[in-house]
């Protein structure tokens, strides 16, 4: 076991996104995983069905007391429902300026249930992007946040640019909600972009797909890998866990987190 990820984002009780796939992810490529919960969720591959929010206070406990106590190699944040919750998580990442942070900027669950209140998106923007190593949106995550909107790879090209301009050492721009056989997303650093792009899988059962590359991601960095490295394995990492899918629920179902353990 090698790097330690400490992740703040909320419980998808179904099991497929949220906490749980990111503690799956990183366990899977052999990382640990730490959590901070920020809301509670009731929900299966269907929808959300109720949220409820956990107090910001107790959102800077949970990351103090591991942070204090086993460290961390890297953070990552997924589901912050309020301004005050990313103020808190902002003020305790502020303690720790050495720690790499990978934001995935969760604002809607894929049955289409909003996740991130309109009034915390400035948060968002103002407190944590500026401190990330790396931000991963899809499309309609980064069109929110740019005002753009985009319908091919050069779209995402400009909007990548926008987004590095808000303060992100990088920024991995998801490009599955583009038609076409092949889903390209895009690595846009001040150095340049890296293209990486794959097969696309006619499959409902991509429930969390999101969370688990960050995850991967966030893994990845605290292992030591390059950045570009981390993206390339989270990617091939995911792809797999939709191929394995095990068909479960009626919805977007959950992907084979564990195919690397069971191989």
């Amino acid at each position: 076991m090698k790097g330690r990820v400490l992740i703040a984002a909320g419980s998808d009780s179904g099991g497929g996104a949220g906490i749980q796939a990111d503690i799956k992810a990183v366990t899977a490529l052999n990382g640990f995983a730490m959590t901070a919960i920020t809301a509670l969720t009731a929900q299966n591959t269907q929808g959300v069905f109720g949220v409820l929010p956990v107090p910001p206070e107790f959102v800077a406990q949970q990351m103090r007391v591991v942070l204090d106590d086993t460290g961390a190699d890297c953070v990552k944040t997924g589901m912050l429902n309020t301004p005050e919750v990313i103020e808190a998580i902002a003020a305790v990442l502020g303690e720790h300026p050495g720690i790499p942070l990978v934001v995935d900027p969760v604002m809607v669950a894929k049955g289409g249930d909003r996740l991130l209140q309109e009034n915390a998106q400035q948060a968002l923007e103002r407190r944590l992007l500026p401190r990330a190593a790396i931000v991963t949106p899809n499309l309609p995550e980064a069109e929110v946040m740019t005002g753009l909107r985009i319908s091919d790879v050069s779209g995402m090209r400009e909007a990548a640019r926008r987004l590095l301009a808000m303060g992100p050492g990088a920024v991995l721009l998801k490009g599955g909600h583009l038609p076409g056989d092949t889903l390209t997303d895009l690595l846009v650093t001040a150095d340049g972009e890296e293209r990486f792009s794959s097969r696309r899988f006619d499959s409902p059962h991509t429930h969390g797909t999101g969370c688990t590359l960050a995850s991967a991601i966030a893994i990845g960095i605290a292992q030591g890998l390059e950045l570009g490295e981390a993206v390339a394995r989270a990617r091939a990492y995911v792809v797999r866990a939709i191929e394995t899918a095990p068909g479960f629920g009626k919805g977007h179902g959950p992907l084979n987190h564990a195919w690397p353990l069971d191989a």
